[in-house]
């Protein structure tokens, strides 16, 4: 199992936060996405926020027409964001946590607690032919409130342990390595992402049993200083040489 290829993700909202801090055209997320592709990307993922304060419904429109790998759209279980998922049907749709005033996506989603609210959505997105992903915290709680929901994908919030250091990161990282191995023993396919570097994105890349990683807004810091394609390059290579160990 340790050798299947695992998938990388390039989450590119943050191209559009460069972009909308001047409220002009560039840089464009839609040709960052198309230079992740060529530079090994094996999906685009763009979360539209319900107060647009990076990717815009332009661009969700825009890659779903030009896209040559599947579109992984984040976004929070609300009607309007339904509706717009159900009419640009996008390969993947993850469902995540939301709030106005953070500055980025804090925890996971609380999947067990918003079981009867979040059903509807699981559905509507299962039936339209999206594949479900739920953005959850390593919790064996939220993995089988995930089951239960009938989302087919969860995706483990990696934030808390690339911020951490010593040996509190170790423990999350063994969190994690728990929480994965359970997830697939029920069955769902297995991803993880947010906060991953160059530095701690080998040890996630190990876990046998992850399927996919979704990476952004550290590949677009070095695509400042080395350019999108080189970033992306290394990320690939990092996670290949580790899936290989």
């Amino acid at each position: 199992m340790s050798n299947r290829k695992l998938r990388l993700g390039v989450n590119i909202d943050h191209v559009a936060t460069i972009r909308n801090a001047r409220g002009i055209r560039h840089p464009d997320p839609v040709r960052a996405a198309g230079l992740a592709v060529r530079a090994g990307a094996d999906g685009i993922t763009a979360h539209l926020r319900e107060d647009r304060r990076h990717i815009s419904d332009e661009d969700i429109a825009t890659l779903s027409d030009v896209l040559t790998v599947p579109l992984n759209l984040e976004m929070a279980a609300t009607d309007e964001m339904l509706e717009i998922a159900l009419r640009h049907k996008p390969h993947a749709v993850c469902l995540v946590p939301e709030k106005r005033q953070e500055l980025t996506t804090e925890g996971g989603l609380d999947v067990a607690g918003q079981h009867n609210r979040l059903k509807p959505y699981v559905d509507a997105l299962g039936q339209a032919g999206c594949r479900v992903s739920l953005f959850i915290d390593p919790d064996e709680r939220q993995l089988d409130a995930a089951v239960s929901l009938g989302a087919p994908v969860t995706e483990l919030h990696t934030g808390a342990y690339c911020e951490l250091s010593g040996d509190p990161q170790q423990e999350e990282l063994e969190r994690i390595r728990r929480a994965t191995a359970y997830g697939h023993k029920l069955g769902l396919e297995m991803h993880a992402g947010h906060g991953l570097s160059y530095e701690t994105v080998k040890p996630i890349a190990e876990i046998p049993e992850l399927m996919e990683l979704n990476i952004g807004h550290f590949l677009i810091g070095e695509a400042i200083f080395h350019g999108l394609e080189t970033s992306i390059v290394e990320m690939r290579r990092l996670m290949d040489e580790a899936r290989a160990s």
